[in-house]
């Protein structure tokens, strides 16, 4: 039986993107056991992976180097795997798995880790374009080509979880709702903006739909600012629910509406209807992955800029896609019989 460690990216996207690479690994290795080294904030989303036997918390945050703590931490982990898969680039990254003498250590060249790495692949960008394919690539030979086409992700959370959750706010007697996501962790350009996402809870209100908003605590001031602007049509739950409370709602949910974010990805991998907005960033680099998603992107002549901020002062690539638009999109999804 081989014993397999991944070590996770730190955002929630990422380790969604992920999940490929670990249905591969499962397929193509009958018993193999797969545990994740991964931040707590990302953990909920691991643990909604079939693939995961267990969760093991990586204290160290971005840009934390602490060499002493990882050494403790990699002793421990000492004798427990054969194989560790390293999924950030970062050399820090792969110091546990190094430390902890796995044999079989996998992941891209990065910044040059060399040895620390001992199974190592090097990335070309233009024939992984995507980043889910960037991680899939790690389940092939060096070298190799990666196998297509990819499975979707697929998280799973049980009627047991949903419920308890909806008891929990008191929810369980709503209509099924529409669920929000209108932050960003990156940055502002990658926000539709408070006045068009209240706009769009205002026309679902009028036909009786319920509106809940989802995100984190960074996200409460977005979400005070649709409820102002809605005039109380959407119920802000930023900042209340855990990610894993999180993904039961939008599992419950009718269809989500999101920017480009974590919790796109997460919603997209229950299989919920979704229509994603796109404004900074590009869908042809991490697209919700699910036949139930549908993109919105005006592809302006200044986008994808990749930018925190619109360098240009305007934001046209969010302010200029409607709430009628993604109304449309998301009617027409729940038409072709893309139900919750």
């Amino acid at each position: 039986m081989t014993r397999i460690l991944i070590v996770t990216p730190n955002w929630i996207g990422d380790c969604v993107a992920a999940q490929p690479l670990l249905m591969r690994l499962a397929t193509r290795r009958p018993g193999v056991v797969i545990d994740a080294l991964a931040p707590a904030w990302v953990a909920p989303a691991m643990q909604a992976m079939p693939q995961i036997r267990k969760v093991i918390s990586n204290p160290f945050g971005h840009g934390a180097f602490e060499p002493v703590g990882r050494w403790k931490l990699a002793r421990s982990l000492a004798g427990e795997y054969d194989e560790a898969y390293v999924l950030p680039n970062s050399w820090k990254s792969a110091l546990i798995p190094f430390f902890a003498g796995i044999k079989v250590r996998v992941g891209f060249i990065g910044e040059a880790r060399y040895g620390v790495i001992n199974r190592a692949h090097k990335l070309d960008k233009q024939a992984l374009p995507l980043q889910v394919e960037r991680y899939a690539q790690l389940a092939e030979a060096a070298g190799a080509t990666l196998e297509r086409p990819l499975p979707n992700p697929a998280l799973l959370r049980t009627p047991a979880q949903i419920a308890a959750t909806l008891a929990k706010y008191e929810l369980a007697t709503a209509s099924t709702p529409v669920v929000f996501c209108p932050g960003a962790e990156y940055g502002p350009a990658k926000r539709w903006p408070e006045r068009h996402y209240a706009e769009l809870a205002r026309r679902l209100a009028a036909d009786g739909t319920p509106v809940w908003i989802l995100g984190s605590k960074k996200d409460v001031p977005v979400a005070e600012e649709i409820v102002r602007l809605s005039n109380g049509a959407a119920r802000d739950l930023c900042g209340r629910t855990s990610l894993g409370e999180a993904i039961d709602l939008l599992a419950h949910a009718r269809f989500a509406v999101t920017n480009d974010s974590g919790l796109m990805h997460v919603a997209a991998a229950l299989g919920t209807p979704l229509v994603a907005v796109f404004g900074s960033s590009s869908p042809n680099y991490t697209p919700p992955l699910s036949d139930r998603a549908a993109v919105v992107w005006l592809k302006l002549a200044c986008s994808p800029c990749f930018k925190r901020e619109c360098p240009l002062g305007h934001l046209d690539c969010l302010n200029k896609i409607s709430p009628e638009q993604v109304e449309a999109q998301a009617r027409a999804l729940l038409a072709d019989g893309v139900s919750a």
